[in-house]
């Protein structure tokens, strides 16, 4: 059985790109047998500067990833924020993602569950793999039919993350699955000047760990031009690498 793996761009910045990384996935699923979810932001609500891109905000994002699964097959996720966008954003989605400051929002984890889909919780950088029952808890309560949780790294003084994998099979015990999100764990948190740094150097090394620690899944942020995205490029990996990197989780 192969890995749940999710891919896309930290947010909508245009049209072409989501073009871009969609026909990439099409092309990677049709090589591989795979079933790649495709992942892009509406909005990027918690940006360290107010003057940061955001993205297209959620009634014309929601239009052009519902575009994109018409178009090509794909299976969707996106994050909501607040709670009044679980209800449309699960309209079009089949994944709820919960980013992971706000893993601890009753009411946002609620609405999530509520409306049928499956929910996604990143697991907080103040958290401990334990904690996160307690989330998983107040989905499946809410009605949630599956639940997966993301680890995505825990702060370690400011500006750095490190990754416990041992949270992988600590959230197995609560989780339908556990995701390895192996580009935000690489993160450098506000360390760019106003922006989030990162290392992505590091994102196969993160993949392949997650792998022997008998993760799930495996979420990458992917970008053609890294350097040149409007969110998290530092932490993304170039689309141009990413199929021989799931060929590696895959064997």
């Amino acid at each position: 059985m192969h890995p749940t793996i999710i891919v896309g761009p930290c947010v909508i910045e245009n049209a072409t790109l989501l073009d871009t990384i969609a026909q990439e996935i099409v092309r990677i699923n049709a090589a591989e047998g795979l079933d790649i979810i495709f992942k892009a932001s509406f909005d990027k609500a918690n940006r360290t500067s107010i003057r940061s891109f955001r993205g297209p905000g959620l009634e014309r994002g929601l239009t052009m990833l519902a575009d994109i699964k018409s178009r090509y097959g794909l299976r969707l996720t996106t994050d909501i924020h607040e709670s009044y966008q679980a209800a449309p954003v699960g309209e079009v989605v089949d994944v709820l993602q919960i980013p992971a400051f706000l893993c601890r929002q009753t009411d946002l984890l609620v609405a999530a569950a509520k409306t049928g889909r499956v929910v996604n919780i990143k697991k907080a950088q103040f958290l401990s793999g334990e904690d996160m029952r307690y989330p998983v808890e107040k989905c499946r309560e809410a009605g949630a039919k599956e639940v997966w949780l993301s680890e995505r790294g825990t702060s370690f003084g400011y500006n750095t993350l490190v990754v416990d994998f041992r949270n992988i099979p600590i959230m197995k015990n609560w989780a339908d699955k556990v995701i390895m999100d192996c580009t935000h764990s690489v993160q450098r948190p506000g360390s760019a000047g106003g922006k989030t740094g990162g290392d992505r150097q590091y994102i196969p090394s993160m993949a392949l760990a997650a792998k022997a620690f008998g993760a799930d899944g495996y979420f990458f942020e992917a970008h053609p031009e890294p350097d040149n995205a409007l969110s998290d490029g530092p932490n993304m990996i170039e689309l141009a690498n990413l199929h021989s990197l799931i060929q590696q989780l895959i064997s």
